[in-house]
Parts: structure tokens; sequence; C-alpha cells
């Protein structure tokens, strides 16, 4: 009985310690902003490419944008700004994000759009997009920290 009575009272404190463990995993992950020039031209197969920069933890890092997709067909630009969660450093934001959409944009249009890569992080971004682009695509886009 006195064994049994011993265990209720550990159970509170093993409960904080693994709490207490986990909690610098995660507070550690943080957000930053992220702002995006992208341009896409293609005819079925389409390629895009562009720049950005990062600002994470009171720094900026320049980011190089690749991409591909298939079923587009048209001339477009987008200026996309937003989030990019669960960074716990800026290299986490390098490597391929992919997306299925369908889109049409005739001289401008919004555009909204979530992506997550292998490490995790998640961008979600919006602005807007300029120029002809039809597309039903199945797009892979490539961010990488210069």
């Amino acid at each position: 009985m006195l064994t049994s009575f011993r265990l209720y009272k550990a159970i509170p404190f093993l409960i904080a310690l693994v709490i207490s463990a986990l909690a610098p995993c995660i507070a550690s992950a943080d957000s930053g902003t992220v702002r995006l020039n992208i341009t896409k031209a293609g005819f079925i197969v389409g390629v895009g490419g562009g720049s950005g920069v990062l600002h994470f933890r009171g720094n900026n890092y320049r980011l190089r944008v690749g991409g591909i997709s298939a079923g587009t067909i048209g001339v477009a630009g987008a200026d996309l700004v937003g989030t990019a969660k669960n960074l716990h450093r800026a290299s986490d934001i390098a490597g391929v994000y992919s997306a299925a959409s369908a889109s049409i944009a005739v001289a401008g249009g919004g555009k909204v759009v979530t992506l997550q890569n292998s490490n995790g992080v998640v961008l979600t971004l919006r602005g807007r997009q300029v120029g002809f682009e039809a597309s039903l695509s199945l797009s892979g886009m490539t961010l990488s920290v210069d």
C-alpha cells in the first residue's frame, strides 16, 4: 500500500519532467517572414525561377527559387509575401516544396498558396500575379539559401 502511494506522488513529477524536457524542442521552432519574386513561362511544361529574402531572428537571408510545372501555358510573374513557420535555423527553409493547383490569370490576379518541405517548414504566401497563365498543374518549387 505504501509503494502505490509513492507511485501516485511520483506521477505528477514524471509528467512535469517530460514536459520540461520537450519544451525546448517546441519553443526553439520560430517563424520568419518571406518575400519571393517569381517568373514562370511555359507551353505544356513550364519553368520558373526567381529570388527572395527570408527575414529570420533579426537577419536577412537571400533565397534562390527554381521550379518546374506540367500543364502550364503562358508567361506570368508573381510577387509573394508571407510567413515561414517551424524554422529551427535559416537553412531549414531550403528544400523542395510541392503543390497541386488550378488557376488562370489574365493581366493580374491574386494568389494564395501554402506549401511544406521535408524539414517541416510551412510557407504561407499571398500576393499578386501579373501576366497571362492558364494551368492545371503539378508544380515543384525549390528554395535554396545563398
